[in-house]
C-alpha cells in the first residue's frame, strides 16, 4: 500500500506549478511547427519538442497529484520560527552556527545531504517552533538534551 504524504506548500511553490503550466502552449506550438517539417523519423526538432513536452506533462501530473494532498501555507514575516522560514541557530555547547530551512517531513526525507533543511516535526524543529530571534530553547532529542539560541529568522 502506498504512503500518502501531506506536504506543505507555500504560495511561491504554487506559483512555480502555474509557471510550468504556462510553458505548455509554447511547447505544443514547437511540436506542431516541428511536425510540419516533414519526415518525423529523421526530425530532431520534433523528437526534442516531443521529449520536452512529455517531460513537462509528467512533472505536471506528479505536481498536480502532490497538490491534491498539499496544504498551502502562507509564510508571514512575523519573526517566529515556522514552516517555510529560514532559521539560523547557535549550539550553546560548541558555539557552532547552522542555518536551516524549516520544511515538512516529506520534503526533509527527499532532500539531498547537501541541502540544509530541518523537518518541522523533528525534535529541533518542534523546540524552535513559534520562537523568535534571541530566544534560547532546550531541545529534547532521543539521545540527549541540548540548548540552542536562535540568531535569526527570515522568510526565504
Amino acid at each position: 500500500m502506498a504512503k500518502i504524504y501531506y506536504q506543505e506548500m507555500t504560495p511561491a511553490g504554487h506559483r512555480v506549478i502555474e509557471a510550468l503550466k504556462q510553458k505548455r502552449p509554447t511547447l505544443i506550438a514547437r511540436l506542431k511547427a516541428a511536425r510540419a517539417l516533414g519526415d518525423l523519423s529523421e526530425n530532431t526538432e520534433y523528437s526534442t519538442a516531443k521529449r520536452e513536452l512529455r517531460h513537462l506533462e509528467s512533472r505536471l501530473r506528479y505536481l498536480d497529484k502532490q497538490l491534491t494532498y498539499a496544504k498551502v501555507i502562507d509564510v508571514s514575516d512575523d519573526g517566529k520560527v515556522a514552516l517555510g522560514k529560514v532559521v539560523t541557530i547557535r549550539f550553546l555547547d560548541d558555539r557552532e552556527e547552522a542555518t536551516y530551512q524549516i520544511v515538512g517531513r516529506h520534503q526533509a526525507e527527499q532532500a539531498s545531504l547537501t541541502e540544509e533543511v530541518l523537518a518541522f516535526d523533528s525534535p529541533l524543529g518542534l523546540a524552535l517552533k513559534g520562537h523568535t530571534a534571541g530566544t534560547t530553547v532546550t531541545v529534547h532529542a532521543p539521545a540527549a538534551s541540548y540548548q540552542v539560541t536562535i540568531i535569526a529568522v527570515k522568510v526565504k
